[in-house]
């Protein structure tokens, strides 16, 4: 019994069974919106490193030209530690010896000397001092001195030394590098010596 229907012929080795349609082309695969976004994030950040090493090139010279102008700024520079140790001193102002004196603090001397054995009374009577502080002296080895501070409100400044019955004795009294001297010379005689301040100042 033979078929009703006419054989059809086989296909051929790839290609499509007859009355199949072909397969359909596949589509074109579409990037995601992440994957976009991602490659998006990845240049920026690119970028940024781009710009990084560039501007950190472009630093490290500038410090480095800044440096070589410090340097050489310096190098231009004298040095003050080769000035010979003098320099500084010589700047300094030196005292007068004026001023030195007037910071110094004056003294008034007052002196008894010679001979001047004891009497009855006892031994050489010495007053010394100013017209506000009178001091008694003692004579001793043939010879008595003794100093007071320089009050420059005092009206004078005197030394007496009286003989006790014999002897020869001199005395003095210096104020401010003026000294005034007197001499006494047996019985009870009085060996005297004064400066007075004077108007202007001075001793005399």
């Amino acid at each position: 019994m033979s078929n009703q229907y006419p054989q059809q012929p086989q296909p051929g080795w790839g290609q499509q069974p007859y009355g199949q349609p072909p397969f359909p082309p596949q589509p074109p695969k579409k990037t995601g919106p992440g994957k976009i976004i991602g490659l998006g994030c990845l240049g920026i950040v690119g970028l940024i490193v781009v710009i990084g090493i560039i501007g950190a090139l472009l630093g490290g010279g500038s410090d480095s030209k800044k440096s070589s102008r410090s340097n050489d700024v310096k190098a231009a520079a004298p040095s003050t530690s080769s000035q010979p140790s003098g320099a500084g001193k010589s700047s300094e102002p030196k005292a007068s010896p004026s001023k030195t004196k007037k910071a110094e603090k004056k003294t008034v001397v007052f002196k008894v000397w010679g001979t001047a054995p004891a009497g009855a009374l006892g031994s050489l009577d010495i007053t010394y001092g100013s017209d506000s502080d009178t001091r008694k002296g003692t004579f001793k080895n043939g010879k008595f001195e003794a100093t007071l501070p320089l009050n420059k409100d005092a009206m004078y400044y005197s030394v007496m030394a009286q003989l006790q019955g014999s002897g020869d004795i001199n005395c003095s009294v210096t104020v401010d590098g003026k000294t005034k001297k007197g001499h006494a010379s047996g019985g009870y005689n009085i060996c005297n010596a004064q400066l007075s301040s004077g108007l202007l100042g001075g001793w005399e």
